[in-house]
């Protein structure tokens, strides 16, 4: 079997999942056209639906399906790069959301390891991988490498050293969400440009792009597209000043929203208080912040010179 093509490099935006502020917290997915015209205004080419950002694990089988659908069809409009993960969940359900993310012509997908009866090996991994592979034999596939929340922490240079040419036939890369840059490093040399590495890490961009790295997946790039993608640029093109400059905005920014609650909670809130677009609250077990909280949010982003929309 031909290997998959797969040429993507630079930003791909985790978009989340937009819910309504009802009990049971149900899709809202008339925003989805408007949310993935907003992106596109922002010259953002790329989004991963169904991720962390977008909790995925959160919402059933048939809740990921309606939100894959919805975004294959607005990206028939904006042209977007579609990326669907399809990990987190029973594997029998992870094999029918890639067959059905192959379905709906997504330009590639992402997977968890199995969350419960884990990998601890190279080895174990790969046979998880190929099972989801051979769902989706014509659709490239990623790995989501994200050890703080999977507890799988199968060394990823290792993991690339070992797959083999036509092991895995749909095989192109990973998502790399970690804070250990070294390993993202050697991860990324390691490959010789055989697999794509994207780091999903909003404060280490311009140190990544020194390190040669040049795609990311950041959650930031929803509320702060501007600067990631400007940081990003400054980062590929070497100019250490301009790049130091923007990181330690695009930081400043990101820290004081995600210093109030978990990351889903306060990039959510982010979201609408910052651009047009409101994803609705998260689903439990997260929480929506409180009214004083967010007022708090808001300062702090006017502070840092952000228009506010309240």
């Amino acid at each position: 079997m031909p290997k998959v093509s797969f040429n993507y490099k630079g930003l791909i935006t985790p978009v989340f999942t937009p819910f309504n502020n009802d009990s049971a917290k149900t899709l809202n997915l008339s925003i989805i056209p408007q949310y993935a015209d907003h992106l596109a205004k922002k010259k953002v080419t790329g989004v991963l639906v169904n991720g962390t950002t977008g909790e995925g694990p959160s919402m059933t089988t048939s809740e990921r399906k309606l939100v894959a659908e919805a975004w294959a069809n607005a990206v028939k409009t904006t042209k977007q790069h579609l990326m669907i993960q399809v990990g987190g969940t029973s594997l029998p359900d992870v094999l029918e959301l890639a067959k059905h993310a192959e379905n709906v012509k997504a330009d590639s997908i992402l997977c968890l390891p199995e969350l419960y009866f884990s990998p601890s090996t190279s080895e174990q991994l790969k046979d998880y991988l190929k099972l989801v592979g051979s769902a989706a034999p014509n659709t490239p596939l990623l790995y989501y490498h994200i050890p703080s929340l999977t507890n799988v922490d199968v060394h990823m240079a290792q993991f690339l050293e070992s797959v083999g040419e036509e092991e895995i036939p749909t095989f192109v890369g990973i998502k790399f969400t970690s804070s250990s840059l070294d390993e993202g490093a050697q991860a990324f040399h390691v490959t010789n440009d055989k697999f794509a590495v994207f780091l999903g890490n909003d404060q280490l961009i311009t140190a990544a792009c020194a390190l040669g790295m040049n795609s990311f997946i950041t959650t930031g790039s929803n509320m702060f597209s501007e600067i990631v993608l400007e940081t990003l640029a400054a980062g590929l093109a070497g100019n250490v000043m301009k790049g130091r400059e923007t990181q330690q905005r695009l930081t400043n920014a990101v820290m004081n929203v995600s210093k109030y609650g978990t990351w889903v909670e306060t990039m959510k809130t982010a979201m609408t208080l910052l651009t047009g677009i409101n994803p609705g609250p998260p689903r439990a077990p997260l929480k929506p912040l409180s009214v004083q909280t967010v007022a708090s949010m808001a300062k702090d982003l006017q502070n840092l010179g952000f228009n506010v929309k309240l």
